[in-house]
């Protein structure tokens, strides 16, 4: 992305020093990974949040081929999670949005029944059951949910 004088921008945020050209799609984007305080879980880098909260960067950090639009690879690395691969593909974060994201399910909490969004965070999983921040996983509960998911019990919402 370039401004009206033809100078180089950051295309997420349009800031013009220190900027780098992606790996993943070759898009202008601020050179600021060294900002980032490891386990702060900052939003503050450009290039990072780009690398590692996008379709766009997965795609390339996971050496997929091909368009990561169309990508088979990387729509089957978050079926599980669909939600997580809608937010990937359209997030602030990204230079070009997915078109027409699939429709997705929300999470519940197991517990609680409260909604849960993935990319917000808060919340625990343990063998596919999931729950808010609310309502941590006993040790009694983390014991049985452990030997449904090894029995190959379908789990039952536990109370």
């Amino acid at each position: 992305m370039a401004n009206k004088n033809n100078t180089p921008v950051c295309g997420l945020c349009g800031k013009k020093k220190k900027l780098i050209k992606t790996d993943c799609c070759n898009n202008w984007i601020c050179d600021d990974e060294d900002k980032y305080v490891i386990f702060s879980y900052a939003k503050n880098s450009c290039s990072r949040n780009h690398r590692r909260f996008t379709l766009c960067g997965s795609h390339n950090t996971e050496g997929h081929s091909g368009k990561w639009q169309s990508c088979k690879k990387c729509f089957d690395s978050f079926k599980h999670e669909l939600e997580m691969y809608v937010w990937y593909g359209t997030n602030e974060y990204n230079f070009e949005v997915l078109e027409n994201p699939p429709s997705y399910k929300p999470t519940y909490c197991a517990k609680c029944d409260n909604v849960i969004v993935l990319s917000d965070g808060g919340y625990s999983t343990l063998c596919r059951i999931y729950r808010c921040e609310n309502c941590p996983i006993s040790e009694k509960e983390r014991e049985e949910i452990i030997s449904q998911y090894k029995g190959g019990i379908k789990h039952k919402q536990l109370n």
